[in-house]
């Protein structure tokens, strides 16, 4: 275990970060990219936000899986660190993490970190909280992530969560990691 706790709004705070959960209304304001994120989080957004691959098609899958899935409420996080004492805001939105349910209670999550926020342990450590955090909830078995071998930084955070390979991914290309309860 990697001294996860289990915050107030359903936050989770690693040694390092604090992963916010996203909200409808944190979705609304991040697709609205009026600034009004930054005040949603209490948080300061960057130049670099949004994070690569998070299109507009995100906030409509996440939508609608919470409408689908109302029990995945939480699957998704902003992920955030302490920017220092004294600050403004005490936060800088760094990157995404998130997760969605498979087959027969396996949950698929995904990753990313802005590029300024690379090569620094944030992924590994987001990664790790949610996978942790996911193996606790009623009905999920197994967590899994695919990517694709041309991306041995991906694979490493998957390893570093404690998935093992287990074949091809999804996609053409692509590798499935996965770690069972």
């Amino acid at each position: 275990m990697i001294g996860l706790r289990l915050r107030k709004m359903g936050d989770l705070k690693t040694r390092r970060l604090r992963l916010v959960a996203i909200t409808p209304a944190m979705l609304k304001a991040d697709e609205s990219a009026d600034g009004s994120l930054a005040k949603t989080l209490s948080a300061e957004v960057t130049a670099e936000w949004p994070p690569e691959h998070w299109e507009p098609h995100v906030y409509h899958f996440i939508e609608k899986q919470y409408e689908d899935e109302p029990r995945t409420r939480g699957w998704h996080r902003y992920v955030l660190l302490p920017n220092g004492r004294g600050a403004a805001r005490p936060y800088t939105l760094i990157g995404a993490v998130g997760g969605f349910p498979k087959l027969e209670g396996d949950v698929e999550i995904g990753y990313s970190t802005l590029p300024s926020y690379q090569r620094r342990g944030y992924g590994t450590e987001a990664a790790r909280a949610l996978v942790e955090w996911l193996l606790t909830q009623k009905d999920v078995k197994s967590v899994s992530a695919q990517t694709y071998p041309r991306l041995p930084e991906s694979i490493k955070v998957m390893e570093r969560c404690g998935m093992t390979y287990v074949g091809p991914g999804d996609d053409e290309g692509t590798v499935r990691y996965r770690r069972d309860r």
